[in-house]
Formats: C-alpha cells, structure tokens, sequence
C-alpha cells in the first residue's frame, strides 16, 4: 500500500549548530553552502521537485537571516510556499513537530519531517517520492529513510538501527556498529505524535515508543547522503556532490 504525495512538510532550520562552530557563530546552519548554494535552498529544491507544496520551516538562532533567505526565495519565485514557525526557546525536533501538529500546521495526513544538517542526491526515484510509495499507515506510523552507515559522506559514529526483511527497525545493542543511520529524512503520521509530551523532546522518544508497537520502518537510500555536522564535512559534501554528478571535474578540482 502507498500514499498520495503528502502535501506537508516541516524542516528543522531553528538549532544553534554548536558542533558547527565557528561557522554558525553568526549564521544558521542551514543557510551555510554545500556546492554553491545553502543547505537550506537544496533540501527546499527535494521538497518542490517532489511537489510537496507547503513546507513549515522553525526558526530560532539567526532567526532573522533565516526569515531573509526565505523570502529572497519566495521573491525569485521558487517553491514551494514556506512559513517560518518562530520558537523562542528550541523545543527539539519532538517538540517542534509536536507543536505545529497541535496547531494545525501539518494538518490531519501523513508529512515529512527533515533535519536541516542532512543533504542527499536521489537516485532512479526521489527519495521523497520512494518515502510516499512505500508508507502504509495501516502498519507503520512513521517509515526513516536510511543511509547505509558504510557509504554515509561524514561522521556517522555506530550507526542507528537495524531492520529486519520487511524493513520494521530495532535500535543498536549498545557498542555495535550497525548497517543503517537515519538519513534525516521521514515520512510520519499523524499517530506517531499521540500522547506526545509538551515542551522539548527529541523524536527519538517517539521512535522508540513506535519500536514497541513495531510500527517503525525505515528503506535505505539509494544515492548520496551527506551528513552535515562539523565544519569539514562542508567541502566533503561538495566533493562528494560534484563527484557524483561529473566524475572528470571532481577529479580535476582534487588535482589543482
């Protein structure tokens, strides 16, 4: 069973990016460049290539540039259509999606969720769109895409999750390096947010109470996945992309 594409999306703009410091000193994290462009602006192209038409993004450090390079999108007309969610202390990922679902900012359907420090290339099918194809409600309240941890661009550390043969995932036994590292991207519904706590919480906790109930799932990435967490894994990622797209130029830039 799949879905129609969803129509929601929340990106996860509003951390201080302490790990990507000094760089985030005086920006966001999601408006450094991978490439020539923002992280911000490469994940909002996924979201519109895709045809996800309404994306809430949360604000907090650096609110305001923020605020700015979205509206320099919206004025050179590109998608999709974007609401910045201002919060005034960080609520975690938990929280934020937690809240917008409370009011009524994601709405009664499934939407996707994703972190602002990951970045990917899609293969034969988008990513978003193999997310859609591949969620059943029925069974799942929310489906992960996942990165194999061996071929991740970026520190990773053990990796996340394992999944058995229908793609249903258990967390690492403590100490053991695994196959899978969340991707920074998912597809949840709505009852994956039931009972949720108010105030700041990692999804994490979600994660595992869905875990219990064996309803998380996850399908592993088929392209580049670029994890963005310290100020080397910019021009890692930028390499990485070139690399996959034009072999011959990312081979001469590593040559000059």
């Amino acid at each position: 069973m799949s879905i129609a594409m969803p129509r929601k999306a929340m990106l996860f703009a509003a951390g201080a990016g302490s790990r990507m410091r000094p760089l985030t000193e005086e920006t966001a994290k999601p408006l450094l460049t991978v490439d020539g462009r923002s992280i911000l602006d490469h994940v909002l192209d996924r979201l519109e290539t895709a045809g996800v038409p309404e994306v809430v993004v949360n604000v907090c450090w650096q609110a305001g540039k923020v605020r700015a390079a979205l509206r320099a999108r919206a004025e050179a007309g590109r998608g999709p259509h974007v609401t910045a969610r201002a919060e005034e202390t960080l609520l975690e990922s938990g929280g934020s999606a937690a809240a917008a679902l409370r009011d009524g900012a994601l709405g009664p359907e499934p939407f996707f969720l994703l972190n602002g420090d990951s970045l990917w290339l899609n293969g034969p099918v988008a990513a978003l769109r193999r997310l859609a194809a591949g969620f059943d409600p029925a069974r799942m309240d929310a489906l992960l895409l996942l990165a194999r941890t061996s071929l991740a661009v970026g520190a990773v550390g053990r990796g996340d999750f394992t999944s058995d043969p229908d793609g249903r995932l258990c967390r690492a036994e403590p100490g053991r390096v695994t196959p899978y590292v969340f991707a920074g991207v998912q597809l949840a519904a709505p009852a994956l947010f039931a009972d949720a706590p108010p105030g700041p919480f990692s999804l994490n906790l979600l994660w595992d109470r869905a875990i219990a109930r064996g309803r998380l799932y996850g399908i592993v990435h088929d392209s580049v996945w670029c994890h963005l967490s310290r100020p080397e894994d910019l021009p890692a990622a930028t390499r990485a992309l070139r690399l996959a797209r034009e072999p011959d130029a990312a081979e001469r830039d590593a040559a000059s």
